[in-house]
C-alpha cells in the first residue's frame, strides 16, 4: 500500500492511502498532528502501518517547514518499516 504525504499547504494536511485522498486542518500544530492523522485515517480503513510499503512526500512548493515535517515523518516511516521513499521524484531507499 502506498502513502502519499503533502504538507505544502498552511491550511491543510493532505494524505492518500491507495490513491483516496484524506485531509485534516493543519492551521495549528503540524508537526504534532501528522502522524497521528495518519494512524487514525488507518485504522478507519482497517489497515495498519505495517501495511505500507512505499512513502511519497510531495516536494513542493511550500514553506520550508511544513514541507519538512512532511519529509522527515516520510522519512521516519520509510527507515522504520525499511521500505522505499519516493522525494523530489528520486527514489530512495531506506
Amino acid at each position: 500500500m502506498k502513502l502519499f504525504i503533502d504538507t505544502s499547504s498552511s491550511e491543510k494536511i493532505v494524505i492518500k492511502i491507495d490513491g483516496k485522498r484524506f485531509e485534516t486542518d493543519a492551521r495549528i500544530k503540524k508537526a504534532q498532528s501528522l502522524l497521528p492523522f495518519i494512524v487514525e485515517t488507518l485504522e478507519k480503513e482497517g489497515k495498519k502501518i505495517e501495511d505500507i510499503t512505499e512513502v511519497e512526500v510531495c516536494p513542493g512548493p511550500g514553506s520550508f517547514t511544513g514541507l519538512r515535517v512532511g519529509a522527515a515523518v516520510g522519512n521516519a516511516l520509510a527507515w522504520s518499516l525499511r521500505i522505499p521513499i519516493l522525494l523530489d521524484k528520486l527514489r530512495y531507499v531506506s
